[in-house]
């Protein structure tokens, strides 16, 4: 079940977070986050006092993942050739989509990109954005192979903390 998150849950988004960047450090790092610096409680903290993050909650009660919805676009992406031309506030925009390793192959990320669809129609949004980094291989084809379509690439400073190159993606809201 996916839902709103509540203050109770930022320690175990946060500890979803460090599951994720530990794992990468072990083994091949497909997002280019980095520890203390994205994703941070902090960042978390923020989405949830605007309303925009959700979690994933399994069966027990423990939660699988955590996503941020927003209208928020990074600059850089003016320098997208979108083709979907739409309004700001018509364009619902995923970050930080991050399940815990010990769940992933689960179809937890499909189960998170259906959800972002039905809250972009909730919203009358027309588009779904995203951007993701030019290494993470499964996150490109998995939103490829759920319609998602290639814009454009681009380097972005993210947060103003990372210099990478993110692959940006997008996909028509059927309403």
């Amino acid at each position: 079940m996916i839902r709103k998150a509540l203050d109770k849950d930022l320690n175990e988004v946060e500890e979803i977070y460090h599951q994720v960047l530990d794992y990468e450090a072990g083994s091949v790092g497909y997002t280019n986050w980095q520890k203390d610096l994205y994703p941070t409680k902090a960042d978390a903290k923020k989405a949830l006092m605007e309303g925009t993050l959700f979690v994933g909650e399994d069966e027990t009660g423990r939660l699988y993942g955590s996503i941020i919805l927003n209208h928020l676009q990074p600059k850089e992406y003016g320098n997208i050739p979108w083709k979907i031309v739409v309004e700001d506030d018509e364009v619902l925009v995923i970050h930080t989509l991050c399940i815990r390793p010990n769940c992933s192959g689960k179809g937890y990320g499909r189960e998170f990109v259906a959800f972002a669809q039905a809250y972009a129609q909730k919203l009358k949004c027309k588009t779904i954005r995203l951007d993701t980094y030019e290494g993470n291989l499964p996150a490109i084809r998995l939103y490829s192979h759920l319609g998602y379509q290639l814009a454009g690439k681009c380097l972005f400073h993210f947060q103003h903390l990372i210099w990478e190159t993110l692959v940006c993606m997008e996909k028509k809201v059927e309403n």
